[in-house]
């Protein structure tokens, strides 16, 4: 696993570089996130293409199971999708509730993680 260790504020984030899906299920992003937890990171970012496609479909629940995972343990957790406007008007909601929380965020850009830090 290739990544790149960026400072946000007090914040150690761990950005992974991967081009291939990295999260199947839930139990890779258990192990992920434990992994980088145990190397001290506060912070994940993964890209869209790093997710299975089974996360969009809200009905799949993959996501919703994984970001409980992410809150319970208290790992922010930044997913990086270029258009963040898509034809569904579930996930659209759903990333909305998402952002507004805080603890999970769906952004367009590494620069707005940073901002946000």
């Amino acid at each position: 696993m290739q990544l790149i260790e960026h400072a946000f504020g007090d914040k150690k984030v761990a950005e992974l570089t991967a081009n291939e899906t990295l999260i199947n299920d839930l139990q890779d992003a258990i192990d992920l996130m434990a992994d980088l937890y145990y190397q001290g990171f506060d912070h994940i970012i993964l890209k869209k293409e790093q997710l299975n496609p089974d996360f969009f479909e809200l009905k799949t629940k993959l996501a919703g199971d994984i970001l409980q995972k992410f809150s319970n343990y208290r790992m922010q957790l930044s997913i990086i999708i270029p258009e963040l406007k898509t034809e569904s008007n579930a996930l659209n909601d759903f990333i909305r509730e998402s952002n507004r929380l805080g603890h999970i965020n769906f952004v367009q850009s590494i620069e707005e993680i940073s901002q946000k830090s």
